[in-house]
């Protein structure tokens, strides 16, 4: 991965007019491949952030960098086609059927019949929308959950390297909005893009982030790792935002990898967890199965160790020291 970062923000403000700063001397970095989220309550300065990355938004002062080069001086149009981008509204061409609502930026830049349609096909296979059975339906056709589907693979279609995300899973039920969100993660799981994603949701910041970015009244109140923001807030502010003394929530961004196993052979459950399950979902299963210990098995299923609730407590107590 390149030294470069995908995106900087150096000492970025923006104010409108006479009135306060929307943002206010912001810098920091998203690494290329990286996905990071900006948090906050509504009125942070978020999405005015967001989009001054793809020019929706010039800073008043302060610059933004995309791939190590400002990008002031760019064509805002030719930035905007090299940048994918997905908001809450959707924002599908309702009379385009879903394959050509993916094929837009790809037609836009000239690419040739066949490998838009080959792309087209690769990408609606990415969110388990197959062309065969949907390229031909219209938005107006397609569940709520769907709509927003296309609108990730159209962002993706151009194969953009940076993807922003403005608030894309507000508006779903909750069970549609999991349901996404694992679908996300899968897909940066294989695609790695430089994600910057904007929401309000802790769980889903917490769920997604390789980074976050807490912001409050226009500035920046800590970045760092999901686990550094639950176990080291930096103020009484983050604290209250993240629920920072819940020890549940920090066990969703823990893994079984981070808790000590022990090698002894006593009397355990039947069910089994992985090294790199979260200790959230491990300890659903320990409530499950009655037991406050469970056999960890690797990849390939060899035994490792039995992880404990008094080891999970200790990692979590340690993570906040």
């Amino acid at each position: 991965m390149s030294d470069v970062p995908g995106v900087r923000f150096n000492h970025v403000s923006k104010a409108y007019g006479d009135r306060q700063r929307v943002i206010d001397d912001v810098s920091f970095e998203v690494a290329r491949g990286s996905f990071v989220v900006l948090l906050g309550p509504s009125g942070c300065g978020k999405t005015t952030l967001l989009k001054m990355v793809n020019r929706l938004v010039d800073p008043t002062s302060g610059d933004v960098e995309v791939d190590g080069a400002g990008i002031a001086t760019r064509d805002a149009t030719a930035l905007r086609r090299s940048i994918g981008y997905v908001i809450q509204q959707i924002g599908l061409f309702p009379h385009m059927s879903v394959a050509q609502n993916v094929a837009v930026v790809p037609s836009l830049m000239r690419w040739p019949p066949a490998q838009i349609e080959a792309r087209v096909s690769e990408m609606l296979e990415l969110v388990r929308l197959p062309a065969r059975e949907f390229g031909a339906r219209y938005p107006a056709a397609l569940s709520g959950g769907q709509q927003q589907r296309v609108g990730i693979a159209r962002a993706l279609a151009a194969d953009q390297q940076i993807l922003l995300m403005d608030e894309p899973f507000g508006a779903l039920d909750a069970i549609e909005r999991a349901r996404l969100q694992a679908e996300l993660h899968g897909v940066q799981g294989r695609l790695h893009k430089t994600v910057l994603f904007v929401t309000h949701d802790v769980d889903e910041a917490l769920r997604l982030a390789d980074e976050i970015v807490v912001m409050r009244e226009g500035r920046v109140v800590q970045h760092g790792r999901p686990i550094a923001i639950l176990a080291k807030p930096a103020d009484g502010f983050v604290a209250e935002l993240v629920n920072a003394n819940d020890v549940v929530r920090r066990f969703s961004v823990m893994k079984v990898r981070d808790a000590a196993l022990e090698q002894d052979s006593g009397p355990a459950s039947p069910a089994a967890v992985r090294f790199d399950d979260d200790l959230r979902s491990v300890l659903s299963v320990m409530l499950a199965s009655g037991t406050l210990r469970l056999p960890v098995i690797g990849d390939d299923g060899r035994p490792l160790g039995t992880l404990t609730l008094a080891s999970m407590l200790a990692a979590a107590r340690a993570a906040g020291s």
